[in-house]
């Protein structure tokens, strides 16, 4: 929620650079998949919810979250690089990629060693103390340039109501596809198929029920934390099945939300090839979460 005015903000200064209005550039899609795969570094809110439905350690999914949604932003970007043809060996992306791997690497280090309690407390003051520290940069940078910041501020919020109901009917839209979706029995079906299949592959089918969260992921945030909860409620936070549904939760932004908003707020209808390679970085993250949580809880 704190991050899409800034990213809507973003894409429109993209658009203003976009020579075919009705097309996504190349920055643009890139833009969307690094959003769309959603890079979480402290998952508060699965936290929260695992929290009051009685974990007896809320944090313990803390790790197996980090590593899916690296995962997922780390594939996104080298499968975006490779189609756009732009050399993975460039300094710069191979300075933020890097520079991602040690941040990660650091807090998988920092707080492996840790109990639950103090995992919960460190993180939450990180996450709150991030999220202040973006809003004292802000008075501070308008502060350097000499911005009235009140005046800016009642100007964005005016900017905000516009962009709000221009995107309007592209929530309408990917609302009522999801509640089709969800309506018709398609996704209890496609649930009781996996599972068949992976019985007669001779596999595990323990992360098969946390199948509907990876489903409804991509098109519903709403959902497939809902999906997530009732899991919990069904077998409790701490069953296998409850943890791998918070890794896949976690592991990656609502991709289908995301584009919708994001190019609907520019008028963008030619998507070009972003829904394929943010459906790869969602994938990628439900995967990473299934096997991080067989990795730790498994």
């Amino acid at each position: 929620n704190a991050a899409t005015p800034l990213g809507l903000k973003a894409m429109q200064e993209l658009q203003s650079l976009n020579k075919q209005k009705d097309t996504a550039t190349d920055a643009m899609i890139m833009f969307l998949i690094l959003n769309a795969s959603g890079l979480c570094f402290i998952p508060i809110s699965i936290m929260m919810y695992r929290a009051q439905a009685g974990a007896v350690n809320p944090t313990d999914i803390f790790l197996p979250i980090l590593l899916a949604t690296f995962i997922s932003t780390f594939v996104g970007i080298v499968a975006l690089c490779l189609k756009q043809r732009i050399r993975l060996a460039d300094p710069v992306l191979l300075g933020w990629l890097v520079g991602m791997g040690g941040i990660i690497a650091f807090i998988v280090w920092l707080f492996a060693g840790m109990d639950g309690a103090r995992v919960e407390r460190y993180s939450g003051f990180i996450a709150n103390f991030l999220l202040f520290s973006v809003i004292i940069m802000f008075l501070c940078a308008g502060l350097r340039k000499r911005i009235n910041m009140y005046e800016t501020f009642i100007k964005g919020a005016r900017d905000g109501f516009k962009t709000a109901v221009t995107i309007i009917p592209y929530l309408v839209a990917i609302l009522v596809a999801i509640g089709m979706f969800r309506a018709s029995g398609a996704m209890t079906y496609l649930t009781q198929w996996t599972t068949s299949a992976v019985a007669f592959c001779g596999l595990d089918t323990g992360w098969v029920e946390a199948l509907p969260t990876a489903l409804m992921k991509p098109l519903s945030g709403s959902g497939s934390r809902g999906m997530m909860i009732d899991l919990m409620a069904a077998h409790g936070p701490d069953a296998f099945v409850s943890r791998v549904s918070a890794a896949i939760q976690g592991s990656t932004d609502t991709m289908f939300y995301v584009l919708a908003v994001y190019f609907g707020s520019v008028g963008v209808r030619k998507t070009r090839y972003a829904v394929g390679y943010a459906l790869l970085a969602d994938v990628a993250g439900s995967v990473a979460g299934v096997l991080a949580a067989y990795i730790f809880f498994g």
